[in-house]
């Protein structure tokens, strides 16, 4: 098993919902490199020289600063450009970098769809550690099966952060993580729920999967924009009663 190992997939679209304004947007994607298996402890203790207790599990309890750092130490381990600048916390992502990153989240869930379109692409026992399986702590990557992209524990087993904000306009400075993780029932194991956390929040049961991936342009792609996240996020716009923005 090689747990450094990325899938290309090819260019294609996938539908997103913000179910705060209950909208849907499509995205074309082009071709990009993700991981086959989440950022394991192994991984972690080569590039940054940490302790791995359990080597073949996801890495977890991880800040998405730490994540993004990662990422960046990745590349350098492999003599590749990094993809993010650091300005304090001000994060910068050069899109045009070839170096390790987060899937934005319309790659992540075209990677992890691989072109299904319900709630999982498989039976959930069979493709994804949830509360359903009794387990107490994430289980070694790639025990279950993969989805048709190839990819595992896309569902369950960790939720995975994304580079997005959440929702500027409710949740300030938070990032997404997708996917579900060992102890979230059945509806929150599903490619489409959104969750997240600020960035330098960790949980236990959040981690990470790599990408890669250089295109054309300037604080966009994949999806992804500055003023997209402003936009989705409401700010400037209407809030539906009961949202109030953070201060």
């Amino acid at each position: 098993m090689d747990l450094w190992e990325m899938r290309a997939l090819p260019a294609g679209a996938v539908t997103l919902h913000d179910a705060r304004r209950d909208e849907h947007r499509t995205v074309d994607l082009e071709q990009f490199e993700i991981g086959v298996f989440a950022v394991t402890e192994e991984q972690f203790a080569e590039v940054l020289g940490v302790p791995a207790q359990h080597p073949r599990r996801p890495a977890r309890d991880l800040s998405w600063l730490r994540a993004i750092r990662f990422c960046n130490a990745a590349s350098e381990w492999e003599g590749l450009d990094p993809a993010y600048a650091f300005e304090g916390e001000d994060i910068t992502w050069h899109v045009d970098s070839d170096g390790y990153r987060l899937p934005t989240e319309a790659e992540w869930e075209y990677a992890c769809r691989a072109g299904s379109v319900g709630p999982h692409y498989g039976p959930l026992s069979e493709v994804a550690w949830s509360a359903s399986d009794g387990v107490d702590a994430p289980q070694d990557v790639g025990m279950k099966l993969p989805n048709l992209n190839g990819l595992f524990d896309t569902l369950g087993n960790v939720w995975e952060w994304c580079w997005d904000f959440l929702d500027p306009e409710r949740y300030d400075d938070y990032r997404v993580f997708r996917g579900g993780g060992f102890a979230d029932d059945s509806w929150s194991v599903r490619a489409s729920v959104r969750r997240g956390g600020a960035p330098r929040m960790h949980h236990d049961d959040v981690g990470i999967r790599l990408a890669r991936g250089g295109f054309d342009g300037q604080d966009a792609a994949q999806g992804w924009s500055a003023k997209a996240d402003i936009e989705r996020g409401g700010r400037g716009g209407s809030r539906p009663m009961g949202w109030t923005p953070r201060s």
